[in-house]
């Protein structure tokens, strides 16, 4: 042990004495001896001068000297002052101990290492004298934790051991000054270091009297910042802090600050690190559950980190399960009451999950979301505002935020099917729960809503038609005064519907009369809109019509009214001026019309036109339907209107006959065998009362070449019994209302007539256009 020798004058007082650079002769055990007599003699004294002379003439002659052996004897001779004033060294602490921690950034190992062990020795006397100079000793420490020196490494391991036995001990610990500290060391980067903090916190968290707790929010991101460490032993430390702190969290709800650091676990639950991510969406979990209602505040924010997970494969299939824990159960705390249109009134009383009846009652401010719905999440660092100490909760749900997050989750082509789904839940969950306030996104959201339904997948698109159903559906949605059919529909594509206004449409307050269907009295103002939009959807995607169209028109009729849906169609279709669109999706909605489940009662409906509804569908369908000539006529087939099926069939005779239309007779004739029209075949068994039906058959026979549709709808009218009856008479045609007395006041000239009109135009506009192929051929002949 290096030891230094002082000469003492040999004096009655010792008071008299002073120490000087001259008096120091040599280092050595002898010198140590006489320290200690000197020192302990003015302590007997009680001479505190000389006693702080003698710590200054170490300090500043020795310990922070330039020469190697006394910075040495500096330090030894402090630790032995140390021993020699015993239980009065704290009241000289800050002298011995601030020469010591100089000498921790000594360049030579041996010398950080002698410091080491002088300020293990001024402690162990100290005890806990030494706790209001704890941050200095803590900073000091952490300094020495990532030694790259073994032997210094060693020593300060023992001295912080030591510093915390007296913390455990001790009652008097100041945790408020301290956490500033920890909060800044946290970050630190080197993994010693980081050892070095979470040993402290798990530490401190064991300490009864010491709540660690309240200050979580301070260290949070740290520890989490700690658990993407390369260490696998650090990692598991962090790992076991982090669970303690959770596991209090449980215990003791009422206590804990989960605003303020609900950010913070956003942020952590978009890490690319699986652990971290992992972790943080397992405390997220924990916190909607616990917290409830105090966590919508930050719905944007959770919504934004929780949403992509749930596309996740089954390598991360542990945070998609949890994911979806949190979506599920933040989902749940949107309640009616968040609709309410005074904002006077959205200050909720806190609503605890039934096991949760322990948590108290906090305040979360509304600025707490701060309105960061956007994607990406802001960053690191933004918390909200929490306020531990009212009786009552305002939470005002950021729908704006929620939305904005939505609606960009779903303009991003690459996120998973899962999370498409998800978002469009969310969607129809928020039209259940705040209607009214989501009416104010409808117009924003309508265009990507109706771009979804060419999803690849058909469980996204049947989501995506649930809200768009709910839209057009829902009472909120009605609106006044300025129709949602006004100049601000968003254009989807180069090719439109056009619905000219008619001047009677238009009332006298200015409000377009194309806004809803006349058919349609329990649908909304945004119906009507719905019907233009997807046919509008339909005319610019072809791909869409030929593979989903009638998926999604089957879908529809399930969710919405049939007959509200087919008569708004027709409606718009009537007036449409693309007429190859128009004939090919009057076709469309005739084949679904005639042989989807779905539309079983709709049929029946039309099947009899016993009703003045089902009469005004008949019409309205009809003249629509005159777009295609083969469809029209199974129209009629389909409401028993025989005759005027054979009327129209003898109109075939000047319309031009194509390929495609001889198509579309051969499949009315394979439609004609389905179980749909089997009426209509028991019907050929009573010649008196149909004739204009067989009739009607005979004249697609003599429309059809020679073909397997020919020689199949001929032996159908070869089983037709006593073929002689089928000559018309004067007798025949008092019986033709056999059933039809319903239907006397539907005037089928002027249909005749109308479909006369639509097929002329047809006619014209197919002239025209092979008249532009037939000229551009000249053109390139030249």
């Amino acid at each position: 042990t290096v030891m230094w020798s002082m000469s003492i004058p040999k004096t009655p007082s010792m008071t008299q004495f002073a120490l000087n650079h001259s008096h120091i002769v040599r280092v050595n055990r002898k010198g140590t001896q006489l320290t200690l007599e000197l020192v302990r003699e003015f302590v007997a004294q009680n001479n505190a001068a000389q006693i702080k002379h003698v710590i200054q003439i170490l300090s500043q002659e020795f310990a922070l000297s330039h020469h190697p052996h006394s910075r040495k004897g500096g330090l030894i001779g402090l630790a032995a002052c140390s021993i020699a004033l015993g239980k009065d060294s704290g009241l000289y602490l800050k002298e011995l101990i601030e020469p010591v921690l100089t000498c921790f950034n000594d360049a030579d190992s041996r010398l950080r290492y002698y410091a080491c062990e002088a300020l293990y020795n001024i402690v162990k006397v100290a005890r806990g004298s030494v706790l209001p100079h704890f941050n200095v000793l803590f900073d000091g420490l952490s300094k020495l934790a990532a030694d790259p020196d073994p032997n210094v490494k060693s020593g300060s391991e023992l001295l912080d051991r030591l510093l915390k036995d007296i913390v455990t001990e001790s009652n008097k610990f100041d945790l408020v000054g301290f956490i500033p500290l920890l909060r800044e060391r946290i970050y630190s980067n080197n993994q010693y270091a980081r050892q070095f903090i979470i040993s402290w916190i798990l530490v401190l968290e064991s300490v009864p009297d010491i709540n660690l707790l309240d200050y979580l929010p301070e260290i949070l991101d740290g520890l989490f910042q700690i658990l993407g460490d390369n260490s696998k032993e650090i990692r598991k430390m962090c790992e076991v802090a982090l669970g303690e702190f959770l596991k209090e969290i449980k215990k003791n709800p009422a206590s804990v600050k989960f605003a303020e650091m609900a950010n913070i676990l956003v942020i952590h639950c978009q890490a690319s690190d699986d652990l971290i991510q992992l972790t943080a969406m397992c405390w997220m979990r924990e916190f909607i559950q616990l917290a409830g209602r105090v966590m919508l505040p930050y719905s944007s924010g959770i919504l934004t980190a929780v949403l992509p997970c749930l596309s996740y494969d089954d390598r991360k299939k542990s945070i998609k399960e949890v994911a979806n824990v949190c979506n599920q159960s933040l989902m749940k705390l949107v309640i009616p009451e968040d609709d309410e249109t005074d904002e006077g009134k959205q200050s909720l009383s806190l609503q605890m999950e039934p096991k949760e009846e322990t948590l108290s009652q906090q305040e979360v401010t509304s600025s707490g979301d701060r309105g960061w719905g956007s994607c990406p999440w802001p960053p690191t660092g933004s918390v909200g505002v929490y306020s531990p100490h009212t009786d009552k909760i305002p939470v005002t749900l950021n729908l704006d935020g929620i939305v904005q997050v939505l609606d960009c989750h779903l303009h991003d082509m690459t996120i998973g099917m899962m999370t498409r789904i998800a978002v469009l839940k969310w969607l129809y969950h928020l039209y259940i729960k705040t209607p009214r306030k989501m009416f104010r996104h409808t117009d924003s959201l309508f265009p990507i809503l109706l771009r979804t339904l060419s999803d690849e997948s058909d469980e996204v698109i049947l989501k995506d038609l649930e809200v768009l159903a709910e839209i057009a559906s829902s009472p909120a949605g009605q609106t006044e005064g300025q129709g949602p059919c006004d100049g601000s529909e968003t254009r989807l594509g180069q090719s439109e519907l056009h619905v000219p206004i008619k001047a009677s449409q238009v009332s006298s307050s200015g409000m377009k009369g194309t806004e809803c269907s006349p058919s349609t009295p329990t649908m909304n103002s945004y119906f009507y809109k719905f019907m233009i939009n997807l046919l509008r959807r339909f005319s610019s995607e072809r791909k869409l019509l030929e593979t989903r169209g009638a998926f999604i028109i089957r879908q529809l009729c399930l969710l919405l009214n049939a007959e509200n849906i087919f008569h708004s169609m027709a409606d718009i279709l009537l007036r449409e001026e693309d007429l190859k669109f128009a004939s090919t999706m009057v076709h469309t909605l005739n084949t679904i019309l005639l042989t989807s489940s779905e539309l079983f009662q709709l049929r029946n409906q039309l099947k009899d036109l016993k009703t003045p509804e089902s009469r005004n569908l008949f019409c309205c369908l009809y003249r629509s339907w005159c777009h295609n000539p083969v469809t029209t006529v199974s129209l009629c087939f389909l409401t028993q209107n025989y005759k005027h099926a054979y009327d129209l069939i003898q109109k075939f005779g000047d319309l031009e006959v194509t390929v495609d239309f001889l198509t579309e007779v051969d499949k009315l004739v394979q439609l004609i065998e389905c179980p749909i029209f089997t009426y209509l075949r028991l019907q050929l068994l009573d010649v008196k009362n149909n004739p204009y039906l067989i009739k009607a058959l005979y004249g697609l026979l003599m429309l059809l070449p020679q073909s397997s549709a020919f020689q199949l709808l001929s032996r159908r009218l070869q089983c037709v019994p006593n073929p002689e009856l089928l000559q018309t008479t004067d007798s025949t045609k008092t019986t033709l209302g056999f059933k039809r007395s319903t239907a006397t006041n539907i005037d089928y000239m002027e249909l005749l007539q109308h479909f006369e009109h639509v097929q002329n135009k047809h006619l014209e506009v197919r002239h025209q256009r092979a008249g532009r192929g037939e000229h551009l051929d000249r053109r390139v002949v030249l």
